[in-house]
């Protein structure tokens, strides 16, 4: 494994999946019970901006650094969450005034919406990005960390005792049949536990990669949101992704619809979003 998401913190990719999370936490943990989350990609935790990674693509300022330049008047109330969770953090673990200089992974988000009594898994194969991790979250008794494959992490921890899960599922896609073993994951995990709430995103490179594991979506409830840079997306660079959301809680639909179109707005040069719901209905999460 060589991927290492400390080059692309922040970008167009993170504004579409980080906004959709904290959304999904917000709701998840409005009800009075008891929540399960499993992150099985993870990453280092969080990620300096002002680092030779970051600096070396540029990518973060084309993305989170537009969106915080934005005047929050007329802002989709999930856009404000979600900066407000990246501000939070940055002003917790990075240098005070000044441009933002660090960025919040998936499990910081996490970890910033968990109650009393909620449990978080948070796996990373990648031995150097694991060990990172672990020194994001040392001494944090709330966050489980394991250097391990998240894929064999759907299979050891659901059905969770808690009844209720989010399953944020955000492989490198390094492997040439990611998709497939991605296919087999999320399969395995729906009849391990078919009313948790999976998060999944994925690249758009190959189109009939993504349309033969949307296919295999069929007999689920989901909603799937696309975000596509302009026609001026640099060469050779992902300029396009996607997120499917399995078994999404109540209003979460109604705030992506409201929030991607206004985000892919403000990337500018051409940017556009689309969004797409399942044809069959299944079971939710209470």
């Amino acid at each position: 494994m060589n991927y290492r998401h400390g080059y692309h913190a922040g970008n167009f990719a993170d504004l579409l999946k980080h906004t959709a999370l904290c959304e999904l936490l917000r709701l998840l943990t409005a009800k009075d019970k008891k929540l399960f989350v499993l992150d099985t990609h993870a990453g280092a935790g969080g990620y300096d901006l002002a680092g030779s990674q970051a600096r070396r693509t540029g990518e973060a300022e084309a993305g989170i650094g537009r969106l915080m330049a934005e005047s929050r008047t007329g802002m989709p109330a999930s856009v404000v969450r979600y900066l407000a969770a990246v501000q939070a953090y940055a002003r917790k673990f990075g240098p005070s005034g000044g441009a933002l200089h660090r960025y919040p992974g998936s499990p910081r988000l996490v970890r910033a919406a968990l109650r009393p009594g909620d449990r978080f898994v948070a796996c990373e194969k990648h031995p150097e990005e694991a060990l990172l991790l672990k020194r994001e979250f040392a001494g944090d008794r709330a966050v489980e960390v394991r250097q391990a494959d998240g894929y064999h992490a759907i299979k050891s921890t659901l059905p969770p005792v808690e009844r209720r899960a989010l399953v944020l599922i955000d492989p490198p896609f390094e492997a040439t049949d990611e998709f497939e073993v991605l296919t087999r994951a999320v399969r395995h995990g729906l009849r391990r536990f078919a009313t948790g709430c999976y998060a999944i995103w994925y690249p758009i490179k190959d189109e009939a990669a993504v349309s033969s594991f949307v296919a295999s979506l069929a007999e689920v409830e989901y909603v799937r949101m696309e975000l596509e840079l302009g026609p001026r997306a640099p060469e050779g660079k992902l300029a396009a992704c996607g997120l499917i959301v399995i078994n999404p809680p109540w209003k979460f639909e109604e705030a992506m619809r409201e929030a991607l179109p206004w985000i892919a707005a403000r990337l500018g040069d051409g940017a556009r979003s689309s969004f797409f719901v399942s044809p069959k209905g299944a079971p939710t999460q209470a």
